[in-house]
């Protein structure tokens, strides 16, 4: 707070909402750095940056909170994190994954109740067409699949998307140069039909989003719509793609 002296009265709720503010605002700076960098330099060049400014950002902002919240660290993560066991760490990461989803569906709504459905469906296709190559550098460096990592690559890199995490999915169809992906069930499309809707017309954003990111972890990886909502699909899966690795 600016004078604690003078703050003494403010309330623990009324600290809390500075300091979460704060955290929206480091987040929100980071990503205008990364927007700017690609418009200014191209975007490879400002993932190579991100790569850089990731590592030692995420490394100073821990010893930073480990000294003032008092907990150690131990290497490069928090030691009550590492304390934590595997079955809660794996609720985090399906927490986590489920708030990213969350948050895509509270963007969706805004702009649905603010200019229509059209115009949300045409900001989460845009927004998917840079999402995707994202997370595919993303995960493709979490996983240090190298530059062409091939269709075991690309295998290994849907089960850490976010979907991967809160989404039944399954491979099959599965030859020395293409596989089939489908996704079994997803959470946004069972959602609504518990709720007697429709399928969510989502084949306009799948395009971007399994186009950009088979392609993000291999360049030579083609991808083909099987079915995908509008589209009629069995019960058994709600979409279904195909990649094919190319010579």
């Amino acid at each position: 707070m600016p004078d604690n002296k003078e703050e003494v009265g403010v309330k623990a709720e009324e600290r809390l909402q500075v300091i979460f503010d704060i955290l929206h605002r480091i987040i929100m700076h980071h990503a205008m750095w990364f927007e700017e960098s690609s418009r200014q330099h191209g975007r490879d060049k400002a993932l190579l940056l991100l790569g850089q400014v990731l590592n030692l950002s995420t490394e100073i902002q821990l010893k930073r909170l480990s000294k003032t919240l008092g907990f150690e660290m131990k290497g490069e993560y928090p030691q009550p994190l590492l304390d934590l066991p595997s079955q809660k760490l794996d609720e985090l990461t399906e927490a986590l994954a489920v708030n990213w989803l969350a948050n895509d569906g509270v963007w969706f709504q805004a702009i649905e109740n603010s200019e229509g459905m059209p115009q949300a469906k045409l900001c989460n296709d845009a927004t998917w067409a840079y999402y995707s190559p994202f997370e595919a550098w993303s995960v493709k460096r979490l996983l240090n699949l190298g530059e062409h990592p091939g269709l075991e690559g690309l295998k290994k890199a849907l089960k850490f998307r976010g979907y991967g995490f809160i989404n039944k999915q399954s491979i099959v169809e599965e030859t020395p140069t293409s596989f089939v992906y489908m996704m079994n069930d997803c959470r946004v499309q069972s959602a609504r039909k518990r709720k007697g809707l429709e399928d969510y017309p989502c084949k306009s954003a799948g395009i971007m989003e399994y186009f950009r990111f088979a392609e993000g972890i291999d360049s030579r990886i083609k991808t083909e719509v099987i079915t995908c909502p509008p589209d009629l699909h069995p019960e058994s899966h709600y979409c279904a793609w195909k990649f094919t690795l190319e010579p």
